[in-house]
């Protein structure tokens, strides 16, 4: 973490300076905004809390119900969120205060029993990430963005009791094109409406979207006709495995899943209920608490459960649906028009609970907004890149929802569809798609933003478009072991990732520093083109080395001025910039991520953690180009 770069401050350096005249909530609405926000939950707060930390862009979040949320909903945080939140600096705070999901158990009839231990699983697979799978409340979530977000210069928070009612856009309007139709949810304000212009509206108001509504989108899928409850409960039980991740299956009962909570004694059920008729909905049957812990009572035989406390509780009907698109320009007019209106979250697509994933993809929406929305409103890039959102999230949606369609129905299959072996089909399919669910599949198609894998072969286990897989090095100023994705801030600035050849030490000749020279001093360089006048070199693209050797056997001093930058006000240098394979815990980078150590290579990864391309340390008009059909040409 670094601070100080433009004077002494004391105190908690993750509370940002105040940038001058900042609103807060409460505060008058104003009358145009940059981003207006519809909803709180954790698509809206990931987005909010990455545009917070840009003090030009005004935004405004509005959340119907009228304070934070305190417990409910989702809980499951794959490693892939967990990844995401390093980048937001506050993973470890997660993973100190959640519960860590490390082996999974799967229970069944056999024999005489009526319940018996069947399988039983590792969580997440060695090597996949440094990362665990970890169950929080989410609402600490929430927490957290809050504080980012309250700790930035903006210090922006929600304006709670307000939802978008209606929004119309007016597409020939060169600024502040939305206008839109706030309404009052609070008591005696009911009905009370205010308007204010938006240049973008990003509608992540839940699956009920009125931003949806309003540009014409609906969601299209099926229902599984089944209802389940889900609980958190406090409760004494002689279930060996009440504090594992278990699926239990009973003979005639059902099924449930047991999601073991944070704090050492809370714990999630979900358990499944009644069948539903063709046009029948969950609320017609009348059920409540009682009905769901009756019915896992049941389940759990021959163990007991005696349930002291339930904190929270839902009955619901599984749903598969996703939206024709994600933002609010027809197919016709792609070439035309900008978006102007986004979708994200449950506003564009919808899924049972069973595979964890709904809020890490709803976050993982915005993730993948934020920065593209950032490049365009400083003027970094030009509005046609905000196309690539839906182009790349519904896809990822997509993948998502017929996975959950099939795994839904997995979670539900009988004994019939056991395997010779006895294993139930659930704990097979649960080995099978674990990449899946630690939300490590995603790669996104080739486009301006994910190169061709002409050049993949230098560095194999660095997917182009796939998420940057972090590894440990060494930092060479300090000799700090730390990973190498940990230097990814969620802060918009694309990563540049110079992986030195054999025998490279940085010294002037080398492959390494040819590069180096020519980025920092070429006006063909993307640094230069891309970069204005008095920004930091790094502004825009933040260039780092990793170098084969040990770190005694390098000189700090000797190293290409571009990776030891003069910084900030007072021209500091960066220390931060050159890191060395891990020889001392035998964990080489280079061997790990299979980086061609004779020729080395460039990695570029995006500002959401997503391998962009990989070229030799030769290409400079490929590079050039990548970064050229993205950013404005600004130096």
């Amino acid at each position: 973490m670094q601070f100080h770069t433009n004077g002494f401050h004391p105190g908690d350096p993750d509370v940002l300076p105040a940038a001058p005249g900042c609103r807060r909530a409460g505060d008058p609405l104003p009358q145009t905004v940059d981003v207006l926000i519809a909803g709180s939950g954790p698509a809206g707060l990931c987005l909010a809390a990455q545009l917070a930390r840009v003090p030009r862009i005004r935004t405004l979040l509005v959340e119907p119900k009228l304070g934070p949320m305190e417990k409910g909903q989702a809980d499951g945080i794959s490693v892939r969120s967990m990844e995401m939140f390093q980048a937001f600096g506050f993973g470890e705070k997660v993973a100190r205060e959640s519960v860590w999901i490390n082996e999974t158990t799967f229970w069944a009839p056999g024999g005489s029993d009526p319940l018996t231990r069947v399988a039983r699983v590792q969580d997440v697979p060695d090597g996949i990430s440094e990362m665990p799978h970890v169950l929080i409340n989410q609402a600490r979530v929430h927490d957290m963005f809050l504080d980012v977000m309250r700790h930035s210069p903006t210090r922006l928070e929600p304006d709670y009791g307000l939802k978008v009612a209606d929004l119309r856009i007016d597409p020939a309007a060169a600024e502040y094109p939305v206008t839109v139709t706030l309404e009052h949810t609070a008591p005696g304000r009911e009905g009370q409406t205010a308007t204010v212009r938006a240049n973008y509206v990003i509608g992540c108001d839940g699956a009920r979207s009125n931003v949806r509504a309003a540009i014409g989108g609906a969601l299209h899928g099926d229902a599984a006709h089944q209802a389940w409850g889900v609980m958190d409960v406090l409760a004494t039980t002689d279930f060996p495995d009440w504090r594992m991740k278990s699926f239990v299956r009973s003979k005639d009962e059902g099924i449930l899943m047991v999601l073991p909570r944070e704090g050492g004694h809370l714990v999630r059920l979900y358990v499944e209920l009644d069948a539903l008729g063709e046009h029948e909905r969950v609320a017609e049957r009348g059920m409540g608490a009682a009905d769901i812990i009756a019915r896992a009572q049941r389940i759990f035989r021959p163990f007991a459960l005696d349930v002291k406390e339930v904190v929270w509780w839902s009955i619901y009907e599984i749903g598969h649906r996703l939206t024709d698109k994600f933002d609010d320009v027809p197919e016709a007019q792609v070439a035309t028009r900008a978006p102007r209106v986004m979708l994200a979250g449950d506003a564009c697509h919808t899924h049972s609970p069973k595979a964890g994933q709904g809020m890490n993809v709803s976050m993982g929406d915005t993730f993948n907004l934020g920065w593209k929305l950032i490049a365009v409103l400083t003027g970094r890039a030009e509005p046609a890149l905000l196309h690539s959102y839906s182009g790349e999230r519904r896809a990822a949606a997509k993948g998502l929802v017929e996975f959950d369609h099939k795994w839904a129905r997995v979670v539900g299959a009988r004994a019939a569809d056991d395997g010779a072996d006895g294993l139930p089909r659930v704990a097979r399919e649960f080995v099978a798609n674990l990449p899946f669910t630690c939300g490590l599949t995603i790669q996104y198609e080739r486009s301006a933003l994910t190169g061709a894998p002409t050049h993949q072969r230098l560095a194999t286990g660095f997917d182009i478009g796939k998420r940057f897989h972090s590894a440990p090095v060494v930092r060479l100023a300090d000799a700090k072991p730390m990973h190498l994705g940990h230097c990814i801030a969620a802060d918009a600035r694309f990563r540049l990732f110079i992986f030195a050849p054999a025998g490279d030490a940085g010294t002037p000749g080398g492959a390494v520093a040819n590069l180096c020279d020519w980025l920092e001093h070429d006006r063909a360089s993307p640094l230069r083109r891309h970069t204005v006048a008095g920004e930091d070199i790094d502004a825009v693209i933040d260039t780092r080395a990793v170098f084969q050797q040990g770190f005694r056997e390098l000189d700090h001093a000797a190293m290409p001025t571009l990776l030891r930058p003069a910084v900030g006000r007072y021209g500091l240098t960066d220390y931060e910039k050159i890191f060395c394979a891990d020889l001392k815990r035998g964990e080489d980078i280079f061997a790990m991520r299979g980086i061609d150590r004779a020729a080395g290579c460039v990695v570029i990864v995006r500002p959401d953690q997503y391998v962009g391309h990989v070229l030799p340390l030769h290409s400079r008009d490929e590079l050039t180009a990548y970064f050229g059909a993205i950013l404005r040409v600004r130096g």
